[in-house]
């Protein structure tokens, strides 16, 4: 059944606003966040199951995987208003977009598993490349050259080139591979992968340019008390803009543990809600937002002094966030 979508909007946007989009996965709302504010200021709703959020490179749109439709939403960023859908081949998780905005990559995760290619001038699928085992993730790498597909159920890693559309190499893990943060070279290409995986509590570094896994961090053992919901006692991972911390989320801590580049000493943790599960920053990096899905609600944290400067109520289990700039 078609339902109409319903917007509202709270407050009015600057010449130039940051906006933080959390999806909500057992809801069937977007929460929009202001940073200025850290007050919910436009609500995206009825779209089912929402899960991942990419927006087009000039901030005007915003792009939604939505699980219960199978399909890709396009919607303005000011208004939240729908501009399009695009059928996917099957049940979509995690998205990203190409640097140029022309293409939207979605994670199938339905079975056998595959990376849709999205059109977004036409909002057409025009191409699903086939991979091994549902996608949970796909991200751009930093340089624009690449297009990284992770599979939990294939403990896999595909890398395709975006040009081509064309599986470039692949590389087996021996758990599923989940969330993936970026470290940049001194080229701007990318130097290592930090690798979230199944049941592991804490992280794979890879060398993207051998495709050599190097080592895994154990995340500390205190402090504790959280649990783990889907398999994953780490999941959310990201490194700052800078490029001089890593941020790692701990269900087990309920926490986000803090880590030097690029030696990767831990530096300290942040408490957070129950159950952190993804993360984004402003582009100044001064605050950083986690999705605590335990506990429907989404902790801003102060990057400088460590410390969680509020904690805002959002939707049913948060999952999937992602920081725009609005012209």
């Amino acid at each position: 059944m078609t339902r109409s979508c319903l917007f509202l909007l709270a407050l009015p946007l600057a010449a130039s606003s940051i906006r933080i989009w959390q999806t909500n996965s057992a809801g069937d709302v977007v929460d929009v966040i202001d940073p200025a504010t850290n007050k919910i200021v436009l609500k995206v709703k009825d779209i089912e199951v929402p899960h991942g959020v990419a927006f087009s490179p000039d901030g005007t749109r915003a792009y939604i995987s939505c699980e219960s439709e199978k399909t890709l939403w396009a919607t303005d960023t000011k208004t939240g208003k729908l501009l399009g859908k695009a059928p996917l081949t099957g049940h979509p998780n995690n998205i990203s977009i190409s640097r140029d905005g022309k293409r939207v990559f979605v994670g199938i995760v339905q079975q056998p598993g595959a990376v849709d290619v999205i059109d977004t001038a036409t909002m057409k699928n025009i191409k699903s490349i086939a991979v091994k085992g549902g996608i949970h993730n796909t991200y751009v790498t930093p340089d624009g050259k690449w297009v990284l597909a992770g599979s939990i159920v294939g403990k896999m890693l595909t890398v395709i080139d975006p040009e081509t559309l064309q599986i470039a190499w692949e590389k087996p893990f021996d758990l599923g591979v989940r969330p993936i943060a970026f470290e940049k070279a001194a080229d701007g290409s990318t130097s290592r992968l930090f690798i979230q995986l199944s049941g592991y509590s804490g992280f794979a570094v890879l060398n993207f340019k051998t495709h050599e896994e190097e080592t895994r961090i154990k995340l500390p053992s205190e402090p504790s008390g959280g649990h783990t919901e889907g398999g994953a006692p780490s999941h959310g991972i990201g490194v700052a803009p800078d490029g001089k911390t890593l941020w790692v989320d701990s269900s087990l801590a309920n926490a986000v543990f803090i880590y030097s580049l690029p030696d990767l000493k831990v530096l300290g943790y942040v408490k957070t809600g129950e159950v952190p599960d993804w993360i984004t920053f402003t582009p100044d990096g001064k605050l950083i937002y986690i999705a605590n899905s335990g506990s429907n609600s989404v902790s801003a944290i102060d990057t400088s002094t460590r410390k969680e400067v509020a904690r805002i109520p959002v939707g049913e289990v948060p999952k999937r966030n992602g920081t725009v700039v609005i012209p």
